[in-house]
């Protein structure tokens, strides 16, 4: 099967890793950034092009959301299959007359962070059992964990990571603010991200809770909202409130 992959991003990347680290050929990886579809070509092996789009058996489409549909334009082949890989945009964004798909891995891609690609949970949707085989076949190759989801459910799973991923490095990021503010090297927390995160593996996380707001320890809270300001202090009283609310303190 002729595969390009479209885009030179984070998950562009990725895919085209994971796929060249299980011997699985790629015809082309295609997009607007030359420089980086270079850097992506020289480390893989694998033949760019910021012009000529390859005629292919398959198109993975790896742009944001908001160039989906804009890029899903170029594909002009009508039987060929062509899969998203976004976790919130329906198979029917794509816009074009070729056979519609989504491919989304649940991950956060960053090119300078390698992955375990086994472990990543792929889903899968299509528009008939032949291309759904298809896809299955080659996510398979690559990860352990292959699932059929319709976009209703997508849309959920999606949101699920944006709470439990971005918006938890978000707050790191924070909290790096705060140490920085005092010289405190960041190092120091890791050991405890590290436990919050593997004693989810084993406890449930309502049942995980920690920390001032579960046990409604009210002069720390007062403390430490003097301590903050900005949007910092705004983040730690709605996250309180969170919990509080959660446990009905």
């Amino acid at each position: 099967m002729q595969i390009v992959i479209i885009g030179s991003g984070n998950v562009a990347y990725h895919m085209a890793k994971a796929f060249s680290l299980k011997k699985i050929p790629l015809l082309q990886i295609f997009g607007r950034n030359g420089e980086e579809l270079k850097k992506i070509s020289e480390e893989l092996d694998v033949p760019y092009s910021t012009e000529h789009l390859e005629d292919a058996d398959l198109y993975i489409i790896c742009v944001s959301d908001n160039s989906v549909e804009n890029v899903s334009k170029i594909i002009t082949k009508k039987d060929t299959l062509v899969a998203h890989t976004s976790g919130s945009l329906p198979k029917e964004i794509l816009a074009g007359e070729y056979r519609k798909s989504s491919f989304y891995p649940l991950q956060t891609f960053s090119k300078s962070k390698e992955l375990e690609y086994e472990k990543i949970p792929f889903f899968i949707e299509t528009e008939n059992e032949e291309d759904k085989q298809i896809l299955f076949d080659l996510a398979s190759q690559v990860s352990e964990n292959v699932m059929e989801s319709s976009h209703e459910k997508r849309k959920y799973i999606h949101l699920t990571a944006v709470l439990a991923c971005n918006f938890v490095n978000h707050l790191f990021a924070r909290a790096k603010e705060v140490s920085d503010s005092q010289d405190i090297p960041f190092d120091y927390f890791l050991p405890l991200i590290d436990e919050t995160v593997k004693k989810i593996h084993e406890i449930d996380p309502k049942a995980a809770q920690t920390g001032p707001a579960v046990r409604n320890d009210v002069r720390v809270l007062e403390l430490h909202e003097q301590l903050l300001k900005g949007e910092s202090l705004d983040i730690y009283k709605t996250m309180n409130h969170s919990i509080q609310k959660m446990y009905e303190l």
